[in-house]
């Protein structure tokens, strides 16, 4: 198939099936002002010497300034970080006012609780397509320890509270469900009562055994995303791991999928499923998302943000 034909949306949606990290890439302009992006086309080259390199749209407002820069720093985001990243991948005005920084040996900006940061003097910029890749020779870096914020399937997922959250619940039966969504519309099984899709657990990877349960329900193709929603329901003794994943067009095989509009009027089998929809329907709607950890009565929302990290 010729590049022409791919849909563009299609190839960014499979590029967002690898997992990475969020980071910002910060230079200054010729009068010295900060300037920075969300990124995570971001990776390590060598160590010898030492090299990283970051990719940059040539749409990017930042496009002259970086490609002209003589240094630029990267700066790891730790998972506490989300809100900075939507900061510098929106059009705010001074997004440096939002941010606690400091310059680095060379001058270039870098934030406070990061999970680590470099510094770069600019080794090369290579022409690639639509991007540049700008290729970066370290000169000073911090390691701090704190984890890294990831990103996949175009939202973002903390590796601590994830794997935490996982952990806690295999130590007890599973149910594995999802909030399986298509173009707005969430899937749901039943007639008058209605309930999310689920299934046992019973060893191996939870997501993939989530993912085959929803294919064959529906008949269309299913991507897993983020973890949405880990409870234990006290009155079935589950522990229950429930995601955010998204489907195909088409119409599935069982159940139907329904408008936010049209499930305000719906019962559900439990209070639990009826808070995991009502909150998705509301998250939806201001395109912020929270991992919810506790029981079927009550608990702790973790923000996520469903947002595209680009450059």
């Amino acid at each position: 198939m010729n590049a022409e034909a791919f849909d563009p949306r299609a190839l960014r949606d499979a590029f967002g099936a690898f997992a990475t990290g969020v980071t910002v890439v910060t230079a200054n302009d010729a009068t010295g002002r900060p300037i920075g992006f969300t990124a995570n086309s971001f990776t390590s080259v060598s160590l010898d010497p030492p090299l990283l390199l970051v990719c940059l749209a040539k749409t990017s407002r930042n496009y002259a300034t970086m490609t002209g820069a003589e240094r630029f720093a990267v700066n790891i985001l730790s998972e506490t970080q989300k809100d900075v990243s939507n900061t510098f991948a929106r059009p705010v005005e001074d997004r440096f006012a939002a941010v606690d920084w400091r310059r680095a040996p060379n001058g270039c900006p870098i934030f406070s609780q990061v999970a680590a940061w470099f510094e770069c003097s600019m080794q090369d910029v290579i022409e690639a397509g639509d991007h540049v890749i700008l290729i970066g020779r370290i000169t000073a870096f911090e390691n701090s320890g704190l984890n890294g914020l990831g990103y996949a399937r175009g939202g973002y997922f903390t590796p601590r509270l994830a794997g935490k959250a996982v952990s806690a619940a295999v130590e007890g039966e599973i149910r594995i469900g999802a909030v399986l969504e298509q173009q707005g519309s969430i899937y749901l099984l039943g007639d008058e009562t209605l309930s999310l899709p689920s299934c046992a657990v019973e060893g191996g990877d939870p997501a993939r055994t989530l993912a085959a349960h929803l294919e064959q329900l529906t008949g269309l193709t299913v991507t897993i995303g983020f973890l949405y929603s880990v409870y234990e329901d006290k009155s079935d003794g589950r522990q229950h791991i429930v995601y955010h994943a998204l489907a195909s067009d088409g119409a599935p095989r069982e159940g139907r999928f329904l408008r936010p509009a049209d499930v305000a009027a719906a019962k559900f089998s439990s209070t639990a499923t009826a808070d995991i929809i009502n909150r998705f329907v509301l998250e939806s709607t201001i395109g912020n998302f929270g991992m919810y950890f506790g029981d079927e009565t009550g608990g702790t929302v973790h923000p996520i943000a469903k947002k595209d990290a680009h450059s």
